[in-house]
């Protein structure tokens, strides 16, 4: 075969230069996944890839903003829910932050996916890799939930997605899914309308959710467990109590 580690190395030797570090690692990854299959597939003999090592790169803290737990509060608080607009917009952020969901996962959700179990209100997320991951409502989302799907009739519809856009002009939901873009718009149209002027974005939530969870008291494996994730590593990227520390310990600095 042509390629050899040598020239894969000298790919990702290059692109280091041009591009950041965990671009080159996420390539070096796809490359790699490429080499492997061709092999299953008895393509070529061996992964000329297997042997390259990406660049060092070590990430202790995530650049994802955070709220603090009254500024989401207010967030929350802020939106007009007499609206089948603002009964979504509530229960979609309400769902990122107490069930620390992927915007990706919630809004690939159908109202099937909104279920009662042992009396008590849980929501299915389809995260990435194909997981299904269950568990149940805090008692604001399920207050949330519950009326944005009474209120926007979605109960007859169990099939239909959970999200779904407004339609212009008539103010009411349609059947169509609603997109990450829109509800990115969304969350920074309801950031500016409460007050907030932290760049936020969807996976703010999530990364609120966890660092609320964790500053009362809550375990960092539990915490992984409700996130969906494989490693508690990548649940203390997300956990941002240390700021709180470094904002207090700058204020010692009284001049």
């Amino acid at each position: 075969m042509a390629v050899q580690p040598l020239h894969v190395a000298a790919y990702i030797e290059a692109l280091t230069r041009s591009r950041s570090a965990p671009t080159a690692k996420l390539r070096l990854a796809a490359v790699r996944r490429l080499f492997d299959w061709l092999v299953i597939g008895q393509v070529i003999p061996t992964n000329p890839a297997a042997s390259v090592r990406g660049p060092a790169h070590s990430v202790k803290r995530g650049k994802t903003p955070v709220l603090a737990p009254d500024e989401a509060r207010a967030l929350l608080d802020s939106i007009d829910a007499s609206t089948p607009i603002g009964l979504r917009d509530r229960a979609l952020i309400g769902l990122m932050v107490f069930s620390f969901a992927r915007i990706g996962a919630a809004l690939g959700m159908k109202v099937e996916d909104v279920y009662i179990q042992n009396r008590r209100l849980w929501v299915r997320l389809h995260e990435k890799g194909g997981k299904v991951h269950e568990m149940p409502c805090h008692h604001f989302l399920e207050d949330y939930l519950h009326a944005y799907i009474d209120g926007c009739g979605l109960a007859d519809d169990p099939k239909g997605v959970l999200f779904r856009t407004i339609a212009r002009g008539r103010g009411e939901l349609t059947v169509s899914p609603l997109p990450q873009a829109n509800a990115y718009a969304m969350i920074r149209r309801r950031a500016a309308g409460a007050g907030i002027e932290t760049k936020i974005g969807n996976h703010t939530f999530r990364a609120t959710g966890i660092t609320a969870y964790l500053k009362n008291g809550g375990a960092l494996e539990t915490a992984a467990a409700m996130a969906n994730h494989s490693s508690t590593r990548t649940t203390q990227l997300y956990d941002r109590r240390s700021d709180q520390v470094s904002l207090d310990e700058i204020e010692r600095v009284r001049i």
